[in-house]
């Protein structure tokens, strides 16, 4: 004996994409202080942000002037990472060099 099949029985499954969201962004911000050479923040911001001499020279006069500056825009982690480098270089040279996030 054969079943007919109906509209009843045929499922449908509709499939859409799955889609991540872009990471959020955090910006890593340079915090001024009496101790830190100039020198030495051009230096961070040059090795550890790839920033190039005419933009690293600029971030440090607006942290100097500004008590802060912003370095550079990236997710979390990435962050993360490069605050703790600037942290450990600057100790490693014996400054009090000190650097946050913020949200984007």
């Amino acid at each position: 004996m054969s079943q007919k099949k109906t509209s009843a029985d045929i499922h449908v499954h509709d499939q859409t994409a799955a889609r991540t969201a872009p990471p959020s962004l955090y910006r890593v911000l340079m915090h001024n202080d009496d101790y830190t050479t100039m020198e030495f923040v051009v230096e961070v911001l040059e090795g550890i942000f790839h920033k190039s001499a005419t933009d690293a020279h600029h971030i440090m006069l607006n942290i100097h002037n500004e008590g802060t500056g912003v370095c550079g825009t990236f997710p979390h982690e990435i962050a993360e990472t490069k605050v703790a480098r600037v942290h450990r270089l600057a100790r490693q040279a014996g400054f009090p060099l000190r650097c946050s996030l913020e949200e984007a």
